[in-house]
């Protein structure tokens, strides 16, 4: 595997409303691994967040929350930061 490079990657959490149980933050990460550019996920049910490290000169913030409710998902708000 190639290394990535790290220089456009960013940080996003995104708050997610629709998660029942831990099945439901296993279809998240799962929709969002899927992607190329996304590099790392970790969805928390008990917080209902979604926290996706991504490099943003492949995929948006706006498509991320696109796969979401494209799972099934609401999200309703994200915060951004610089990895």
């Amino acid at each position: 595997m190639a290394p990535q490079n790290v220089n456009h990657d960013q940080l996003v959490v995104i708050r997610v409303e629709g998660m029942h149980c831990h099945k439901c933050e296993v279809a998240i990460q799962k929709a969002l691994q899927r992607q190329a550019g996304v590099h790392e996920v970790e969805v928390d049910f008990p917080s209902h967040q979604a926290s996706v490290l991504f490099d943003r000169a492949a995929i948006t913030v706006a498509q991320l929350m696109s796969i979401i409710t494209d799972a099934g998902y609401k999200p309703t708000g994200f915060t951004q930061g610089k990895q």
